[in-house]
């Protein structure tokens, strides 16, 4: 067990554990949440008694404290439910810090889940009167606030002293410094949302002064609330007014300028020969005799970046907290000065920008390498004017930093919060809580003051209901819909979607069933399966913020009206403003919906043995086997050293195996699909609801999907299979991990692609699973989700084959996706690329590293990457879960040039041979240290009916991006 039961000295076990509850399982939520409850009952809550701990390791009664010549602590020890929480769950509830291994409080191994829970841990007891130390937070003598501090500092020195951890946990280190005791300050700025939040839970009608307090805090919020508790003196609980005091006594001290003497008190503490303590006393300096805001922001913005370029030039650990604890103080400074800073001019408000996305990068929220790649994009030149397409790069560029700076909050506490949720719903505001205490909030009111102002100059505007700050919406897909609208927080894989509904979500799903419309507060990347078959079905897709997402719950339930345009502007209205145009669209959609039926004239099916990957190519794609293989195949010939060997599956080996008798009926599994296809057409002609068919035609294709799965391979196969591992993968079955891709006729179509809908089983390795597989393969497009896409837009959706690509796994340091255009602009001359660490990366809705690469070199970050964990392929078959730091980018500079090289090449060869006008292709590959492997090339298909609507034409407002703007303009 770890230190959590050991290092604390218990040794006595008090009472039995029940057995229901706590057996070697993982505890269920539900009874987790029992023992929450259970807690904040018990006047001790989570601790079973107090006891001395001595330093020469002996555990003595309260009233028995160690000799002085021993020396040692007091504090609790913990119940017995808690330690068995810990030891199953991995869940630490009411932390001493006391005696805590530093070690397993950092936790390398998890994350720092052990540190980050702590943090969750006080934010918790913090709105929630004590949480599970309701009672308990009077229990004397449990924790010992300055043993609580000597450990933290100890912590801090032996943590810090570690390049490695803090290079690449800058942001969480900073955080955490917020949280774990090591000095007598208290963190003010979150003191004051906490107690603004537990007034507005107790008191309803002080939400709004909260709202404004979270989202922009301001010295005139001190008048506010007293004026408040003034005008309500007579409604309010004599709890509520020392509540609304201890605030007022709050904001006040918040508010109140930072003492220079204070911090000069901890810059001295450096070594003269530091370069940083010289530009701290220069700034130090310049504060004493400078208090306007445009003035002071700049070198507050300068000086915290220079101490996160310079601390780990300090050796010494305490240099290091030292420098660390100042630049929360100058964090502080700056997001009081940001509020205060109130742009008069065009180039002000730019400057501010500037300066407060170069503070992100100071506190860790983006890391240095992405701050060197959007500095030059975001400084404001020394000329006059301006152009609205400049300024509008500026926007996007600036609003990026906004959306990186929130994702790395998510991607650094995401896996607790969400493991805490399915116990403690108040776990859900911590991400936001931790944001708004950041100047990316300050960033980002900044960067909507940006956007209303292009908004006025272009004409170029988002009609979203009656929201506020629409700026932050941004069109991804063009498309309309009409559905009823359902917000989506905290995504899970088993939400079940419906086709007539519009989904605002907080994440980007990596598998959707089909919707009406979608829009996401992160977009993932823009080239994952989600987003691609976004883009080849017409279905609108926007990005928002999160305080959208939040405003747009006030219409939950309501049917509205959705559309993208090609420029990216955003139309959302209810069904009673819909003018007569977008209502007809709807009419003419229902009788002329495009369906597409699936090729079948040319299928070989009497192909009924694998085939070598070199022996087959494009000519084969829907005759004897699906794209990918065919396509990989003209890969494997063309760059063979690019493409691993492989074999196909064909159709005709499906084809075989569905003839054989289906057990339980009278006839063939390929008899029993036909005939429920007939039935649903009968059913159909007969004037039954759509759906009651769709229905029979899911129970159907479940009872045929679990047959597949449990159908019996032909001998003949077994044998071409085991020889064809080791003839052309060159090891016998069973000693080779490979991927089992499924690869049907119905994908790539010429206006259909049917990315991700079907099976892929990556690096599977025994003989039993590997023939498991097959057949799982061969069922998976069976599945509702699978099916369903299919139906709305095949003629045919029973004519469906699978054939299966198998390929040995390589188990890549990092992979992805290559669109040979400009997705955001359209430029056929530029790539899009999004790559993830690992196998697998970016196609599975993944927050990827994103760029676009353009000619003569030109490379611009639309995105790094914010994923914790990746997929590994180990040689022992399966997956494995590797967990990644983000400050260094995926893709080097020598990396996206291979990419460059490959692209071109792979394009130049493609038209040559085709003879026909330059193809946009899809391209998944990876690297493997340096060398580049190429897994599958598609078709880029795009949505004809959205690109040529004419409604979506007419509400796509035309831009002058040459306008001239002076930078000296008045806002």
């Amino acid at each position: 067990m770890s230190s959590f039961k050991s290092k604390l000295g218990i040794c006595v076990v008090i009472g039995i554990l029940q057995a229901d509850l706590f057996s070697q399982k993982k505890i269920a939520a539900d009874k987790i949440t029992s023992l929450v409850k259970e807690f904040k009952q018990d006047i001790r809550g989570p601790y079973q008694s107090i006891r001395w701990f001595c330093d020469n390791g002996t555990i003595r009664m309260p009233k028995d404290p160690c000799p002085d010549s021993i020396g040692g602590i007091q504090h609790a020890t913990y119940k017995d439910k808690v330690l068995a929480l810990a030891e199953q769950n991995h869940i630490f509830l009411g932390q001493i810090l006391a005696y805590t291994d530093k070690n397993d409080f950092w936790d390398q191994k998890n994350q720092q889940s052990r540190l980050k829970q702590y943090q969750l841990g006080k934010y918790l007891m913090n709105i929630d009167e004590g949480w599970i130390n309701q009672k308990g937070q009077y229990y004397r003598g449990a924790i010992q606030i300055e043993d609580e501090e000597e450990w933290g500092v100890k912590f801090y020195e032996w943590v810090l002293s570690k390049d490695d951890y803090l290079q690449k946990n800058y942001f969480l280190l900073l955080q955490s410094l917020k949280d774990i005791p090591h000095k007598g300050d208290d963190n003010l700025s979150k003191l004051m949302r906490t107690q603004s939040k537990v007034i507005s839970d107790q008191y309803a009608p002080f939400m709004d002064l909260r709202v404004k307090i979270h989202s922009n805090p301001e010295p005139t919020d001190i008048t506010s609330v007293i004026e408040f508790k003034t005008k309500k003196e007579a409604s309010l609980s004599p709890s509520i007014k020392q509540k609304l005091d201890e605030l007022i006594a709050t904001l006040k001290k918040f508010h109140q300028p930072v003492d220079s003497k204070q911090l000069k008190s901890l810059v001295d503490k450096l070594p003269e020969s530091s370069l940083v303590k010289k530009e701290l006393l220069t700034f130090i300096g310049f504060y004493q005799n400078e208090s306007a805001a445009p003035k002071i922001a700049p070198k507050l913005a300068s000086s915290l970046l220079a101490i996160r370029n310079g601390i780990v030039a300090h050796k010494s650990s305490k240099s290091r907290l030292v420098l660390l604890d100042i630049a929360l103080q100058l964090e502080d400074m700056l997001f009081k000065k940001a509020s205060e800073w109130n742009p008069n001019s065009l180039e002000e408000l730019l400057e501010k920008n500037y300066v407060l996305a170069k503070s992100t990068a100071g506190i860790g929220l983006i890391e240095r390498w992405e701050w060197d790649a959007v500095e030059p994009l975001l400084q404001v030149a020394k000329k006059e004017t301006i152009t609205l397409g400049e300024l509008y790069s500026k926007l996007q560029n600036t609003r990026g930093v906004v959306e990186w700076s929130t994702a790395m909050v998510k991607a650094t506490y995401g896996s607790v919060v969400n493991t805490y949720m399915s116990f403690e719903p108040l776990a859900a505001t911590f991400i936001d809580d931790r944001i708004r205490g950041t100047i990316a909030l300050q960033l980002g009111k900044s960067v909507g003051d940006l956007g209303k102002f292009i908004t006025q100059e272009s004409k170029l505007s988002n009609k979203v209901l009656n929201l506020e700050n629409q700026s932050t919406i941004r069109g991804l897909n063009p498309g309309y819909a009409f559905g009823t609208l359902q917000v989506v927080e905290n995504y899970q894989e088993e939400f079940e979607v419906a086709k007539d509904k519009i989904y605002i979500f907080d994440s980007a799903p990596s598998d959707l069933k089909p919707v009406a419309g979608i829009a996401t507060v992160s977009e993932g990347n823009l080239v994952s399966h989600v987003q691609l078959l976004a883009r080849n079905l017409g279905i609108p897709n926007a990005t928002l913020s999160k305080e959208n997402l939040q405003d747009l719950k006030l219409s939950q339930g309501d049917k509205v009206f959705y559309a993208v345009s090609y420029k990216g502007s955003v139309i959302m209205k209810k069904e009673g403003e819909m003018n007569d145009t977008e209502k007809a669209l709807f009419e003419v959609k229902e009788r002329n919906q495009e369906r597409i039926a699936v090729p079948i004239q040319e299928l070989k099916l009497k192909q009924n043995t694998i085939l070598n990957l070199r022996d087959v190519n494009k000519s084969a794609s829907g005759k004897t086997c699906g794209p990918k293989a065919a396509n990989l195949g003209e890969l494997k010939s063309l760059f063979p050293d690019k493409v691993v060997e492989g074999f196909v599956i064909p159709f005709g080996i499906f084809k075989e195996h569905m003839l054989q008798p289906m057990p339980g009926t009278t006839g063939s599994y390929w008899d029993f699909l036909n005939a429920m296809f007939r039935k649903a057409n009968e059913k159909k002609e007969s004037g039954s609801a759509e759906a009651e068919i769709e229905n029979y035609l899911l129970e159907q294709l479940s009872i045929l999907r679990e047959a597949i799965k449990v159908m019996p391979l032909k001998a003949e196969f077994k044998a071409d299979l085991t020889s064809s591992f080791q003839n052309i993968l060159g090891k016998p079955i069973g000693e080779v991990p490979v991927f089992l891709r499924s690869d049907t006729n119905m994908e790539d179509l010429q206006d259909f692609t049917g990315a991700g809908l079907n099976l892929t089983l990556f690096n599977v390795l025994e003989q039993q699973k590997i023939e498991q597989g097959i057949k799982d393969v061969w069922a998976s497009p069976y599945t509702e989700r699978s099916f369903k896409w299919r139906q709305q837009f095949l003629v045919n959706p029973e004519n469906v084959y699978p054939s299966i690509l198998v390929i040995p796994s390589v188990d890549v340091n990092c992979s992805g996706v290559v669109i040979t255009k400009g997705l955001s602009t359209g430029d056929t001359k530029e790539l899009t690329i999004a790559f993830s660490k690992g196998a697998g990366g970016a196609v599975d809705g993944q927050a990827a590293e994103s760029y676009l690469l353009g000619a003569e070199g030109k490379t611009v970050l639309i995105a790094p990457a914010r994923e914790q964990y990746y997929k590994t392929l180990p040689a022992t078959g399966g997956t494995g879960i590797a967990t990644a730091s983000f400050d260094a980018p995926i893709l080097n500079e020598a990396k996206r040039e291979q990419i460059r090289q490959i692209a071109r090449s792979i394009i130049n060869t493609m038209k040559e041979k085709e003879a026909e006008e330059q193809m946009t292709y899809d391209i998944e590959l990876g690297f493997k240290d340096d060398q580049l492997y190429l897994f599958q090339i598609r078709p880029f298909v795009e949505n004809k009916r959205a690109l040529k609507s004419e409604y979506l034409e007419s509400i796509t407002p035309t831009i002058d991006i040459n306008k001239e703007i002076p930078l000296a303009k008045n806002l």
